[in-house]
């Protein structure tokens, strides 16, 4: 049973709140035009997020209205709407604060390692400030959508929505151009109750932000900032690579094709040389990690061209995009940067939750690094939460 509470913390004043959110930490690049924008911003989270004093630049966004403090025990339903390949698409969850649990009892579910090095910078964030400032992105097969559904139509209709607003990022990240609503519900209210009782049901997959939820583990705190959906969709996350065995040299069954583009499960489309190709699977497992695209891709294609498993880390003969910048993929390899791009099919909400489950009883049953890429963030700095 996953509890979840309220949050109370600090949140953005509604004529800040554009200029204030920022995308995760994680995806701001040092010396891109995005990083140097952000920073730019005086009101900008990023420079608690990322910035040399923190808490000097917590206290001035208070001090300036920036940020204004709420104690009253608050559920935030988080709207985004957004335009994937030319459709429109919108993506509902909720903010609140879940429950931390070892991951033992299965409450909170994991599909990736975590490793305490890596969340070091983060720990420390969090012991200087006693704040968590950006959510872990959880999955859950409880049935919130349609319960949101009707508070959102109820909240539009008494013009009690709490922010509403455009992100702008210069289009360096997918949530550039995003059109956000949240709605703030009071957690001792009924529409709270029914929240609480329907996250309560089931258990909580982690999709995105593994390391930030270990942090709170190892922080020992009650509660993390949480963002909960049933909507969520995966891209594939593709590669570009160096190979270490020419493209010409290696011995594949390579079919040509007249696109890179994103292949069928079980095969992958390679780009080399001005040229798009084909190659299948040639045996597929039955067990949740060997049966991945990602994990076949590592085990057939990759000994071919000389890349081995501990190659992955290196930036000179690896890098990843989602399945939404084939195009960027295919000018880095135009441009002699990269010999060869990858795209895979994308790992299925079913592959990802089966993966977690089995990893209940083996904690070694993991996917490969770089498996999934979900689409769009969630923007950082709507709730920062008091843990």
């Amino acid at each position: 049973m996953v509890e979840i509470k309220g949050l109370v913390g600090l949140r953005p004043s509604k004529s800040k709140i554009a200029q204030f959110t920022c995308p995760p930490y994680d995806v701001i690049k040092p010396d891109t035009d995005l990083h140097r924008s952000l920073f730019a911003n005086h009101d900008s989270l990023v420079h608690v997020t990322l910035g040399n004093e923190p808490v000097d630049a917590l206290s001035g966004l208070i001090q300036s209205g920036v940020l204004i403090q709420d104690s009253i025990p608050c559920f935030y339903i988080y709207e985004q709407t957004y335009t994937n390949n030319g459709m429109k698409k919108q993506r509902t969850g909720l903010l609140a604060a879940a429950k931390v649990y070892p991951y033992a009892t299965g409450d909170i579910r994991r599909h990736e390692k975590t490793f305490d090095d890596k969340v070091q910078g983060r720990l420390a964030l969090r012991k200087k400030t006693n704040l968590t400032l950006e959510p872990v992105f959880l999955l859950t097969n409880s049935k919130i959508s349609a319960a949101m559904e009707a508070i959102k139509r109820k909240q539009a209709t008494d013009n009690t929505l709490e922010y509403q607003f455009l992100s702008k990022f210069q289009g360096e990240t997918d949530l550039d151009g995003i059109e956000n609503r949240v709605f703030r519900i009071p957690e001792n209210s009924p529409d709270g109750a029914i929240l609480k009782q329907l996250i309560a049901k089931n258990p909580l997959y982690i999709a995105d932000g593994h390391h930030r939820y270990h942090t709170s583990l190892l922080n020992v705190q009650s509660h993390f900032l949480a963002y909960i959906t049933q909507e969520a969709e995966i891209q594939a996350y593709n590669r570009v690579l160096n190979p270490q065995i020419s493209f010409e040299t290696a011995k594949l069954p390579l079919i040509p094709t007249g696109a890179f583009e994103t292949p069928k499960k079980h095969r992958f489309c390679l780009y080399s040389g001005g040229k798009a190709f084909i190659i299948g699977a040639t045996h597929i497992p039955k067990d949740v990690i060997g049966r991945l695209d990602c994990s076949i891709l590592e085990r057939e294609v990759y000994p071919a061209f000389g890349l081995t498993h501990e190659m992955i880390r290196n930036p000179g003969i690896f890098d990843y995009y989602p399945e939404s910048q084939l195009n960027t993929m295919k000018k880095q390899v135009d441009s002699g940067m990269f010999k060869m791009a990858i795209a895979l099919h994308p790992v299925s909400i079913d592959e990802l939750m089966a993966v977690a489950d089995a990893g209940l009883n083996d904690p070694d049953i993991v996917m490969p690094e770089k498996s999934t890429f979900f689409s769009p963030k969630i923007l950082s700095g709507i709730f920062i939460y008091r843990h």
